[in-house]
């Protein structure tokens, strides 16, 4: 259903801390199986959240979105999103970290707070020997690169990301873009419980829950899910319309 005319750009936004090539392993697969274009963005450490809507922007000129997210990237995502009702189809949030501004117990952004303090303060060799030992094999590898990626701008990156004001309830509840939610059920950044919330709240909604082995196995799982739901809930819809 997301085939016709014209073209719908997938356009997806890494997490915190994360790059483009990420992005494309999470969303990449699922958006070409369906003959979709796409475009994975490398954020600008000195610009973060500027250089995803920026992205967006420009896909929106050249016809219809389909936004893509993962932690951070998705709120930016279905906050442009909620700007941009005639110029999006959908939108995939994956792992959402919180609710509302204040963020002051935020995980996600806790930690991004002490990683860039402690990228000031040790720089970035030992921080990222540091990350590896506490870390998954895979999210250690797919950090190691987007952080050397982006030194000498991480902490800056870091440091907007960790100031970034979530979507509040009463705005998610005012979001009536189609959105797919993907939540982890043992991830302690992106509780479920979050994932959760977005999907009751929000109008036209739809949650998916993984692991963060699936996630390991293969960060493709994120666009498939994403697409299988946001697919499902696009179905429902236009069968209520016909039926009234």
């Amino acid at each position: 259903m997301l085939r016709t005319p014209p073209q719908v750009t997938v356009v997806a936004l890494p997490g915190t801390g994360s790059d483009a090539d990420f992005a494309a392993r999470a969303f990449g697969p699922a958006a070409h199986a369906r003959g979709l274009a796409f475009h994975a963005v490398e954020p600008d450490p000195q610009a973060v959240i500027k250089s995803c809507t920026a992205a967006l922007d420009a896909a929106a000129a050249r016809g219809p979105v389909l936004a893509a997210g993962i932690s951070l990237g998705a709120a930016i995502a279905l906050d442009w999103a909620a700007e941009h009702r005639t110029a999006v189809v959908g939108v995939i949030t994956a792992l959402p970290a919180w609710t509302g501004a204040e963020t002051a117990a935020c995980p996600a952004a806790l930690s991004a707070s002490v990683t860039a303090e402690q990228l000031r303060a040790d720089g970035l060799e030992t921080v990222i020997a540091r990350m590896r030992a506490s870390s998954p094999g895979w999210l250690a590898d797919a950090l190691t690169q987007s952080w050397r990626g982006q030194w000498p701008h991480l902490p800056a990156a870091l440091d907007e990301a960790a100031g970034y004001a979530w979507p509040t309830s009463a705005a998610l509840a005012d979001n009536r873009v189609p959105v797919a939610v993907v939540g982890a059920s043992d991830d302690p950044i992106h509780p479920i419980a979050i994932a959760e919330q977005w999907a009751s709240t929000l109008p036209m909604a739809r949650l998916h829950r993984i692991t963060l082995t699936d996630l390991g196995k293969d960060p493709a799982i994120l666009g498939h899910t994403g697409f299988t739901e946001l697919d499902a809930l696009l179905t429902d819809s236009q069968r209520t319309a016909r039926c009234r």
